[in-house]
């Protein structure tokens, strides 16, 4: 099927006399009526569900849908976008390993690895978005577990080079984990350029209206993991899960140990309500989709000659340092973020943000409705003025989320308050 079938069909197979529209499964268990039919479910040895901490009828639905859409073989869903990276980490890494990632990455993801998981004694070693395969390569020993990066830098706007985080990742045996939120899997496949593992955090433009906190991780089923020196821990039985060993299942070896360890132990699941509203918002993703994109891209244009802006990140721009790796990699249109610098500064940039009437000042991206923030001051205040400058963030730096209301209203809610300055 094609992804705009797939966003409105897959997921749910309704039998005769069924609910025709997915239900929420509002229940932590099930009902088995033969003990050795839970007893099977706990040793894998057939598919259903046992708790709703581990899994949930609703969440499945969603969960396929994902994983169809990003040509995957099975996908987790988790409390946020955060888990969702954090559990694919911990899946993998223990104290004494190494990821490597680029530095343009979202605040809070930057945090994660440079403060949160440092704690854990997992370390991070961080290189910029246009690296080299030697740079990337000089990172690399023995313990590194993952390298991982962002299809679209949040909020950089730098595309993510995979030909060269993919050759360095498939000559060292090393899993490539790529954060797709803010292309979707409808403008891009990371699978198709060397992924091994795709993460989103599903509250942006998968649910599409801010209602429902939530992310996935999906198993591209791709990696050799029992042939694999570095990832023992899928060819070892584990005895915490009646001795399993997950390399035994190929093809969902990831999403398995996922949630038969770190789902079950930490219990960062979505719940079943906010799958279910994602999975809704879904069955749009594509229309929404093309109207984010012709609308930024609009307004790009617009914001790139207007005289009091000093500069425009979209790759949809000609002019934009990475148009090109943008058309290689999303043919269909890049995504409805964007960042600008106003001139004036910081003051300027908050005196244009006050200035705006349609557009709301907001800690969102990715929904309907058109928004701003100034990251500098809010989402990578953590960060020192050293690694906001690797991240590409600037003082006068605004970063719009371009939403599906008529363009022309956007635009002149932009002028009006760009006439303010």
């Amino acid at each position: 099927m094609k992804k705009e079938t797939i966003c409105v069909q897959t997921g749910y197979h309704p039998k005769s006399g069924d609910p025709r529209v997915a239900p929420i499964v509002q229940s932590t268990t099930y009902l088995y009526e033969k003990a050795e039919d839970l007893a099977d479910l706990f040793d894998l040895k057939t598919d259903g569900h046992i708790y709703s901490r581990l899994s949930n009828p609703t969440n499945a639905v969603l969960e396929e849908k994902v994983a169809a859409l990003e040509k995957g073989t099975a996908a987790v869903a988790c409390a946020s976008g955060q888990s969702a990276t954090l559990i694919t980490i911990l899946n993998v890494c223990e104290a004494g390993d190494n990821i490597i990632s680029t530095s343009a990455v979202y605040g809070g993801t930057y945090n994660l690895f440079a403060v949160t998981l440092k704690r854990q004694g997992i370390t991070t070693r961080f290189v910029a978005p246009n690296a080299s395969i030697e740079e990337i390569e000089a990172m690399v020993d023995d313990k590194t577990k993952i390298i991982f990066g962002e299809t679209i830098a949040n909020p950089a706007l730098v595309v993510l080079n995979f030909d060269v985080f993919a050759a360095v990742a498939k000559k060292y045996d090393i899993l490539f984990v790529v954060d797709n939120t803010l292309a979707s899997p409808y403008l891009c496949n990371p699978i198709d350029f060397g992924a091994n593992i795709i993460v989103h955090s599903s509250s942006k433009y998968l649910d599409g209206h801010a209602v429902a906190l939530g992310g996935l991780l999906v198993d591209c089923g791709n990696f050799d993991y029992k042939n694999s020196s570095r990832y023992p821990m899928f060819q070892l039985p584990d005895e915490s899960y009646h001795g399993v060993i997950y390399s035994d299942h190929p093809s969902i070896a990831f999403a398995l140990k996922a949630r038969a360890q770190l789902i079950r132990d930490l219990g960062a699941i979505m719940s079943p309500q906010n799958a279910f509203l994602t999975q809704l918002g879904m069955e749009t993703l594509h229309l929404r989709m093309e109207r984010h994109i012709s609308n930024a891209e609009k307004v790009a244009h617009f914001l790139a000659n207007h005289s009091k802006i000093e500069w425009v990140k979209h790759p949809s721009l000609k002019t934009d340092p990475y148009h090109a790796l943008a058309m290689k990699y999303m043919p269909k249109g890049v995504t409805g973020m964007m960042s600008f610098g106003v001139k004036g500064g910081r003051e300027g940039a908050v005196k244009m943000m006050e200035g705006l009437q349609l557009l709301k000042i907001v800690t969102h991206v990715a929904d309907v409705r058109s928004c701003v923030l100034h990251p500098a001051t809010t989402t990578h205040r953590q960060l020192s003025d050293e690694a906001l400058f690797a991240a590409g963030i600037t003082p006068n730096l605004i970063r719009l989320s371009v939403g599906i209301e008529n363009v022309e209203d956007i635009i002149a809610d932009l002028s009006c308050a760009l006439e303010k300055l």
